[in-house]
């Protein structure tokens, strides 16, 4: 396949008012908070997207690990995750199902990947698909310790490389991809927000 040159854009979405309000789960702030989720997009080949989104969240790395490794837990507060389930490795590592769902152009659209996980606590996941209706899909969920005064917070960035097959239009996957994991990442923060504030009720 011919390759082209890499080029990497920043992009500004518009959301729904579902998909802003997460189901009605979100608070207040959801478009504030939207606003500080950076997305941008790498063309790596015609059909061949690096999709990276990355989040400021005032909390240690150990707690933001804790709710992106509950693996089971994640279709509770992810939206459009329909399944996540960890299933039987045969080298005894991290496998795991997932299944997307979400209505595309008046139609549903559901995409299932099986992801082998390499986790490097309390820092990087890795993980690449195996098996799923992607020609490729892989990534990573890397997590960064900053400091403001005493406060210790964490850079989380969640970044995919996605090869859609023929049969999905790469710039509706583009779109979609991209707007998922803002939203996404905007899921992980009130998760971890709202464990951290019960601990203090």
């Amino acid at each position: 396949m011919t390759q082209e040159p890499n080029t990497t854009q920043n992009f500004d979405f518009e959301f729904s008012t579902d998909e802003i309000n997460l189901e009605a789960d979100l608070a207040a702030d959801a478009v504030a908070l939207l606003a500080k989720v950076e997305v941008q997009i790498q063309k790596l080949a015609q059909r061949h997207r690096q999709i990276s989104a990355k989040v400021k969240i005032p909390r240690p790395m150990e707690q933001i690990w804790q709710v992106i490794t509950d693996y089971e837990a994640l279709a509770d507060f992810i939206p459009n995750l329909a399944k996540s389930r960890l299933i039987e490795h045969p080298g005894g590592g991290i496998r795991l199902e997932q299944i997307g769902s979400q209505r595309l152009l008046n139609f549903n659209f559901c995409a299932r990947v099986v992801l082998d996980l390499e986790e490097y606590f309390p820092k990087k996941i890795n993980f690449r698909m195996v098996e799923g209706d992607f020609k490729d899909f892989s990534g990573s969920w890397c997590l960064e310790p900053y400091f403001v005064g005493d406060l210790i917070g964490t850079n989380l960035c969640y970044t995919i490389q996605v090869w859609p097959k023929l049969t999905m239009p790469v710039s509706i996957i583009e779109n979609r991809l991209s707007k998922d994991l803002r939203l996404n990442l905007l899921a992980i923060y009130q998760r971890v927000e709202g464990l951290a504030n019960k601990k203090f009720d």
